[in-house]
């Protein structure tokens, strides 16, 4: 597999290019968020290794690019940052999994092997249309009636799977597995905090409300 690393530490990155060679993958290593994201304009990957803190430019400022330039390749965060809220704004931007610093090169190998096989979905459509909600998938834009909805990569993605399901109630954990990409329950209130600020785009500035809770249960979406 294709590996892009963008790691500014010259010794954490030649130890990653260094035991992902040696695993039988195709390391490549960039120092700077620039010279990474020039890699990517040219260059096909199946995972990216992304520091949190990089010189001129956020690890998390970079994802958010990347996935506002439609790049979906699954990104691995690290970080020597241990607060929940550093890993939550991680994994708001658009990353698919965080481990921190300093890491078992055993244990980065078997999270991007996890990270790199989940299917990919075969999109048939591109725009979703429910009631007065369009979402385009290629513009990755949303709207309800004539208003543009200013969602982040994380709401637009939640409101997508969500439009999937029509009319089907969504528990937290299907939601942590299929947006967020969790096997397991990190103990916050990730879904429900990214919900609440959804809800507070989709449904509050409008009349009718779509999204609705379903106690106990999850969330549902429907036109009525």
């Amino acid at each position: 597999m294709n590996v892009l690393i963008i790691e500014d530490d010259a010794e954490t990155g030649q130890y990653l290019e260094r035991g992902l060679r040696e695993a039988g993958w195709k390391p490549q290593w960039h120092d700077t968020p620039q010279a990474g994201m020039m890699a990517l304009s040219s260059h096909s990957f199946d995972v990216i290794v992304l520091d949190r803190m990089l010189p001129g430019m956020d690890g998390v400022d970079a994802l958010k690019l990347m996935r506002g330039a439609n790049i979906a390749t699954p990104v691995l965060m690290l970080t020597a940052r241990t607060s929940i809220d550093d890993r939550v704004e991680g994994l708001e931007a658009g990353a698919d999994d965080y481990l921190l610093k300093p890491f078992a090169m055993s244990e980065l190998i078997a999270r991007l092997k996890i990270i790199a096989r989940r299917p990919k979905a075969v999109v048939d459509e591109t725009v979703f249309t429910l009631g007065p909600l369009v979402l385009d998938r290629v513009k990755r834009t949303a709207h309800r009636g004539e208003a543009l909805l200013d969602l982040s990569p994380l709401e637009f993605k939640l409101l997508d799977y969500l439009m999937q399901h029509e009319g089907e109630v969504v528990t937290r954990t299907i939601l942590l597995e299929k947006v967020w990409g969790y096997r397991f329950d990190p103990k916050t209130s990730l879904v429900q905090t990214h919900m609440s600020r959804l809800r507070a785009k989709v449904d509050k500035p409008f009349d009718a409300e779509m999204i609705r809770t379903v106690r106990g249960s999850g969330y549902v979406i429907s036109a009525q």
